[in-house]
């Protein structure tokens, strides 16, 4: 087990959940546009939530931001160690530093003092396309070269009697990515920050992020996750959010289960999933919806699921429980399901309201 990290009032290692992060894509300046975009990524299951910071403007812009945002807020820091000093002064919850472009040991060393007054956790962020010259001179641009940068700034803060850390050894490359989280578990038990760096777009950024991020959580290596795309940031957290419930680390919304269609559909299938998904990115209590589109297996997942729908000529069952609730035409399924899945949400919605009322929490 990891070493436990407090980042406001979210706990990351030691045991706590895996965290979903994300990082906004708003100009860090434009205060209001930026938390509007953190609330937004809290509906969609959003933990903590990292911003930018290229200059010394939107270092004072953090801390109006911090004290409206809802989660942790964590500032990236690149090249000038000033710009972390001013976010410290400005209450922000959590540093991002790349060693690789901070400056000297003693740039680093004035942070990590600044840090250690405050109680601010800091998360040494090695990147594969920036490593220090020295190391990537000496060692080569390689998983264990990632490793070496990491365990350098380790040694610094550990030197300051600072041991708060945060650790993320990313790269575009997933083989890369996974020798050095895999080296990292070995050597550290510091809570491990996953991501693929710069994992390209939805579409391919979607599968890389999947298969490293996947394959690390599924070896018990990872503490909180960030997906990278090109996307918007929703779009990111939605695919953390499917990694972990799919590896079942996470319980979070409804999770959509459909056959994949063939020769025997009898209706336009696609649109139907495509325009539920959608919408189910709304609800965060975690209950299954089937669709099926005939009655080879639809009807039997279709029972398994919460709510269900089995698809037929110019018609569909919707299911509850295993039960035919009951049957619509073909141009209403959409509406009728969505009813039905609400429905379902709020009950386990009341559900968990009433099982907290029987088990109120003490002190």
């Amino acid at each position: 087990m990891t070493k436990a990290v407090r980042v406001r009032d979210v706990m990351v290692g030691g045991g706590a959940p895996i965290r979903v992060q994300g990082m906004t894509k708003s100009d860090t300046r434009d205060i209001k546009s930026t938390v509007d975009e953190i609330v937004r990524y809290v509906d969609v299951g959003c933990e903590i939530v990292r911003v930018a910071v290229p200059d010394l403007e939107a270092a004072k812009a953090v801390g109006s931001i911090v004290k409206q945002s809802p989660i942790p807020v964590v500032a990236d820091i690149h090249f000038d160690y000033r710009l972390a000093l001013e976010v410290i002064e400005q209450g922000v919850d959590k540093l991002r530093l790349n060693p690789g472009n901070i400056g000297s040991r003693e740039r680093v060393e004035k942070v990590v003092q600044k840090a250690k007054e405050r109680d601010i956790p800091i998360r040494i962020g090695v990147n594969s396309g920036s490593i220090e010259k020295g190391l990537l001179h000496d060692l080569g641009r390689t998983a264990e070269t990632m490793v070496a940068s990491a365990a350098k700034h380790i040694e610094i803060l550990n030197d300051l009697d600072y041991d708060s850390i945060v650790v993320s050894l990313k790269a575009s490359d997933v083989p890369t990515m996974l020798a050095a989280y895999r080296l990292m578990a070995k050597r550290y038990d510091y809570p491990l920050h996953l991501g693929v760096t710069e994992a390209g777009t939805w579409f391919q950024g979607t599968i890389k992020s999947a298969v490293g991020i996947g394959t690390l959580l599924s070896e018990g290596i990872g503490d909180t996750i960030r997906i990278s795309l090109t996307a918007p940031g929703e779009e990111e957290i939605r695919v953390a959010w499917e990694i972990l419930k799919s590896l079942k680390l996470r319980e979070r919304g409804a999770n959509l289960v459909a056959c994949p269609t063939c020769g025997r559909l009898q209706f336009d299938m696609w649109p139907v999933t495509d325009e539920l998904e959608r919408r189910m990115a709304t609800i965060s209590e975690p209950i299954t919806v089937a669709v099926m589109g005939c009655a080879v297996n639809g009807p039997g997942e279709a029972r398994e699921a919460d709510v269900g729908l089995a698809g037929g000529k110019n018609m569909g069952l919707i299911f509850r429980h295993g039960e035919i609730v009951r049957r619509v035409d073909q141009g209403d399924m959409v509406e009728e399901l969505w009813k039905e899945i609400q429905d379902a949400a709020e009950e386990v919605r009341t559900r968990g309201e009433r099982a907290k009322g029987d088990h109120p929490q003490v002190g």
